[in-house]
């Protein structure tokens, strides 16, 4: 919670508060969410100066984490293809990101395609790609999730791959989610340095 890590911030005497979104993309969170609450709470404690670090955002770092991923279920030849699996917005932004991620990670990998999907409020939504890949008979899928942590919606992706009709010609993988990876912890690292040279939260 927000407000009680800003408490706790304040209890311990802390004067200036840098807040850092642990989120991969931009969108309703990282835009509204909770800039509103930091405007709420300089309200509460207008002796406090706060400032408002960035989300991870498309960067390589977490690029090389997608690529070793990858790279942990086996080797991807120019005949694999990776569907890579976005949380999902209603947020443009967010949306947009998730296909420059898609089109990067195509020139780092040497695979035939990579495609993109979403779990909730995009389109193509997760179920219906899976669908289209396995009736298409692709061969060798990659299923990549673009996920921080585990929990519901891996078990979802799971869940759909398991569920799939598939021909023994074709194999579809899990990847792992991003996880606790050091280039994770080396990004919100820089984040955070950041967070603490700004002055002021957006308007």
């Amino acid at each position: 919670d927000v407000y009680q890590g800003v408490e706790r911030c304040i209890a311990r005497g802390a004067t200036r508060i840098a807040v850092v979104p642990v989120l991969l993309l931009k969108a309703g969170h990282a835009k509204q969410d909770i800039p509103q609450l930091i405007n709420r709470m300089e309200e509460k404690y207008p002796e406090v100066q706060f400032s408002y670090g960035d989300v991870l955002g498309v960067n390589r770092k977490i690029m090389d984490v997608l690529v070793e991923r990858i790279s942990e279920q086996g080797e991807a030849g120019p005949e694999a293809e990776i569907l890579l699996v976005g949380r999902g917005s209603s947020d443009q932004e967010s949306v947009r990101d998730i296909k420059k991620i898609a089109y990067l990670l195509k020139k780092k990998v040497p695979v035939k395609t990579v495609e993109v999907c979403f779990l909730a409020a995009a389109e193509p939504r997760f179920e219906k790609k899976l669908s289209e890949l396995a009736q298409r008979g692709a061969s060798h899928v990659f299923i990549l999730p673009y996920l921080l942590f585990t929990g519901v919606l891996m078990t979802r992706i799971s869940k759909g791959v398991e569920e799939i009709s598939l021909t023994r010609m074709q194999d579809f993988i899990v990847c792992d989610y991003i996880g606790s990876h050091p280039n994770l912890c080396k990004l919100l690292k820089e984040r955070g340095r950041e967070a603490v040279q700004k002055k002021r939260i957006p308007v």
